[in-house]
């Protein structure tokens, strides 16, 4: 590997190190030392200043991680971040590129006070008895709340089965189920008045009694049936009567509720895309901090996009895709901006004309919803329960009092059908809906025309995505052949499959089924989102998004229509799709904006003879056979659940008679207490009571094929226990090694015995800790550990292998990568993730005048556009 233009060196440990001919100086010593690391990371003698790090010396991204950790603990070198290592991917190069720029922070607000006053904060600023106090006043609302749910539900059962023919019947379901949905929904509204006022930017210690009003206000918020009418006019009212400052026209698409309402400001016309945050609030070191969002008008927020507090967006403003604002940063008005912290860019992401669709289009549209739901919707959902309860013999039986002797055998027996009945009629039912009902609706919708919002091509369209998005059948088929029928069933255009046995994850999602295309021999992993439908204020339309043949893309990925990449490509996790310039072919994309990396690596295609000929033949063959029986697994899994909480339901219609509504306030405690347990312990036998391992192998051995049936372990019941105690608890029976204290505001950890948590972290919500890569062929895990009292951003993510030091803060929506070691008290932030003190320093004093100043100018023009007014300039 020695070339003639080179000399050899020698390190202090004796062995020989390839160093720049002829140059001198501080160069000559960078690149020495930098030889000296590299060859002890890739186990060789010598390593050449010109030999690239991936073509020649066959490193990879995690070795080179490594070389970047170790560099940077150094003091007598400059420090390289993974960007720089692919943009400069030989020794001379990067000691070329380090040493002749000075590195400077990402471009944020500097706090008022000086660095060094700055100290690490105290995480677990409760004690101990406010940490079990509040985790036991949550419980006790909980059983409250449970409580009058079940009294007004038997109420209005007791009610509605009183009524004499089917008319009387109708009648009173849509009484008493429209007065309970109005309730549901007013209730939330009326409980942030009481026991919040109004929100102003302050923090809240977790776990203190004002905590415990703000997480009451938050489950409220969440669990209101109002979020099923995002997309909709009504739903905008809605957040204005949670006190939110919104302009007309304002289309909000995304189904994370802002919860400190009073801090939002969006001014008209504005477009929200789906999946984006806009929180007004984020958890750090043992408090909940609040702060203004502030959005201008005809302002545009992409998908996967994150707003942190004390943000804001001047008006005719665009933040793209996968794109995050940090706290301070702001947007003059009619600049575009993307990327992770945002930056400058002249991408228009508004790529539909604007049609006709005003207040009235909007009044009628929110009407005819309501209308639908009171006169059609509740009434089948109240009758449809009563008459269940009638003409089912098990559960009429339950309800006779001259039928109280029912046999445990003939008890058994009506669960075991019932359950049946009700869990594979959904299944397949389901399934023949969705491969129906949606291709019959996407015939009113023709590709590339802009249809206005709120009218028949726009509910449609609604529908379509709500209903080819069930999770249920993505889980179910996902990471096995299985999943390329049922997509081609869907809709989607997978052209000529090269079957992988691995094609696609089982988190997916689309707008447009009939509008997806997918080439040949490519494999997604999990957490693809295809945006094929663009949106201004007033219009939409839906276009072919198509990606190339041979591609790999990684997890968390927003793939736009019109995105610019071709054939073999290597589509990063996290990556933020480019959309203009040339097509990009043969490479890989990295980061938030994207930047090329090499395809592959030599230890990622080790494996490569295992997915040809023969070969692949024999072991396509196993894998389906065993992922066949892993469906059917889970299947089984889900049906005795389905069954115990039937045998559960029919126990409590049976002892109603004697203990009245109680019963059924503590069936739906026990439901939850049961769900939880239940999927422990599975999710544990599973795993044999023993923590994982680190791997690198093939996704045709075993082991892969038993670690993809971990995946499918259901976690939806983790949600409802996000920012209590007991989330906690969850996570140490599921083998996560969690320290005292934590708070878990809704983050997501993949292989849970190979992650470690230390003591007063704090965990945002929409954060993952992900402890494995899938690539092509190969898949890779190992351990990932955070320190004490580090903070995780909204929306951030960590890869496998990482390693961060205490109190380490990482910012909204950065990408850790895989092999990162963190020094302690760090500030990082990014896509991919690199040092940024400024992050740190921020967090922990806070926004300096001048940026507050510039926020709340914003924030005025924007009002007073709101109220109807003239708005100055922002």
């Amino acid at each position: 590997m020695v070339e003639k233009s080179a000399e050899v060196l020698t390190t202090g440990s004796g062995e020989s190190v390839i160093a720049r001919s002829g140059s001198g100086g501080s160069a000559a010593d960078t690149e020495t030392k930098f030889a000296e690391v590299l060859a002890d990371l890739v186990c060789a003698e010598g390593v050449s200043a010109d030999s690239h790090f991936f073509d020649d010396l066959g490193a990879n991204s995690l070795v080179m991680a490594q070389f970047c950790a170790r560099i940077r603990k150094r003091p007598d070198l400059p420090s390289a971040s993974m960007k720089d290592i692919y943009r400069h991917p030989t020794i001379r190069s990067l000691a070329a590129a380090l040493s002749q720029t000075t590195p400077t922070p990402v471009n944020l607000p500097r706090p008022a006070s000086p660095p060094e006053q700055v100290t690490t904060p105290q995480a677990a600023r409760a004690s101990r008895l406010d940490y079990v106090m509040c985790g036991t006043l949550q419980l006790l609302v909980f059983l409250a709340y449970s409580f009058v749910t079940g009294v007004v539900a038997t109420t209005g059962y007791e009610w509605v089965s009183t009524g004499s023919g089917l008319l009387d019947i109708y009648l009173r379901s849509m009484a008493f189920g429209g007065i309970g949905f109005i309730v549901m929904c007013a209730f939330p509204v009326v409980a942030k008045w009481i026991l919040i006022g109004r929100w102003t930017p302050r923090e809240i210690p977790v776990w203190s009694p004002a905590y415990l009003r703000f997480w009451v206000v938050k489950v409220l918020l969440h669990a209101n049936p109002m979020i099923f009418f995002v997309g909709n006019p009504l739903y905008v009212l809605y957040l204005r009567a949670l006190g939110a400052r919104i302009g007309k026209g304002v289309t909000i698409l995304s189904r994370h509720v802002p919860v400190c309402t009073d801090l939002l400001t969006i001014g008209d016309g504005t477009v929200i895309r789906k999946d984006s945050y806009f929180l007004c609030y984020r958890a750090h070191g043992g408090c909940i901090q609040t702060g203004r969002v502030t959005i201008g008008r005809d302002a545009f927020i992409g998908e996967k996009a994150v707003l942190d507090i004390g943000t804001s967006m001047g008006d005719g403003t665009q933040l793209g895709h996968a794109s995050a604002l940090y706290r301070g940063q702001t947007i003059p008005q009619g600049e575009r901006h993307h990327g992770s912290p945002a930056q400058r860019t002249d991408i228009d992401h508004v790529r539909v004309a604007p049609a006709r669709c005003g207040t009235l289009r909007r009044t009628c549209f929110g009407l005819t919803t309501l209308l639908q739901l009171f006169v059609l919707y509740i009434p089948l959902a109240v009758g449809g329960v009563y008459m269940l309860f009638i003409e089912v013999p098990a559960l009429s039986d339950q309800l006779d009092p001259d039928t109280s002797d029912v046999t445990v055998s003939e008890f058994l027996t009506n669960a075991v059908a019932l359950s049946a009945v009700l869990f594979f009629g959904f299944v397949v039912l389901g399934l023949l809906t969705l491969y129906t009902v949606p291709r019959l609706l996407s015939l009113a919708i023709k590709p590339d025309k802009a249809y206005p919002l709120y009218g028949f091509q726009y509910a449609a369209h609604r529908m379509i995505a709500q209903m080819t998005n069930i999770r249920f059948y993505a889980w179910l088929f996902g990471d096995s052949s299985f999943i390329v029928h049922y997509l081609r069933g869907l809709g989607y255009d997978l052209s000529h499959v090269e079957q992988t046995g691995s094609n696609f994850g089982s988190e997916m999602k689309h707008e447009s089924p009939y509008l997806a295309s997918v080439g040949r021999g490519t494999m997604v992993a999990d957490g693809l989102s295809i945006i094929n439908a663009d949106f201004s204020g007033t219009s939409f339309k839906v276009s072919r998004a198509s990606i190339g043949s041979h591609n790999f893309l990684g997890n968390n990925i927003a793939y736009p229509s019109g995105g610019r990449t071709g054939e073999n490509c290597l589509l990063a996790t996290k990556v933020m799709v480019p959309l203009d310039g040339p097509v990009r072919e043969g490479v890989g994309l990295l980061g938030s904006p994207c930047f090329e990396i090499p395809r592959s690596v030599e230890r990622d295609s080790k494996f490569d003879h295992l997915r040809t000929g023969d070969e692949l033949r024999r072991n396509l063959g196993m894998k389906n056979r065993y992922n066949l029986r892993t469906i059917g697994f889970h299947l089984l899994v889900r049906w005795l659940h389905t069954f115990m909480l039937t045998a559960l339901g029919l126990i409590s219609v049976g002892l109603y008679g004697a203990l009245g509504h109680a019963v059924i306030a503590g069936y739906l405690a026990l439901t939850l207490g049961f769900t939880t347990l239940y999927y422990v312990l599975v999710e544990r036998w599973l795993h044999s009571f023993r923590g994982l391992r680190p791997q690198l192998c093939s996704i045709y051995d075993p082991y892969f094929w038993w670690h993809e049936r971990l995946w499918k372990m259901p976690s939806e019941y983790l949600n409802v226990f996000n920012g209590t105690p007991f989330k906690n608890v969850i996570w140490r029976l599921l083998g996560v090694r969690i320290g005292s204290r934590v708070f878990d505001d809704g983050c997501f950890v993949t292989e849970r015995t190979l992650t470690a948590i230390g003591d007063g972290c704090t965990l945002n919500a929409g954060s993952k800790i992900q402890c494995h890569s899938q690539e092509d062929g190969t898949f890779k895990s190992d351990f990932s550990t955070l320190g004490d009292h580090c903070t995780l951003g909204v929306g951030a993510h960590v890869h496998y292998g990482v390693t961060v030091g205490d109190g380490v803060v990482l910012a909204p929506d950065s990408f850790l990568m895989k092999g990162e070691e963190v020094p302690p008290n760090a500030g990082w932030g990014g896509n991919p993730a690199v040092e940024m003190p400024g992050v740190r320093e921020e967090i922990l004093a806070g926004i300096d005048s001048a940026t507050a100043t510039a926020a709340a100018t914003t924030a005025a023009a924007v009002t007073a556009s709101t109220d109807g007014r003239t708005p100055t300039a922002s």
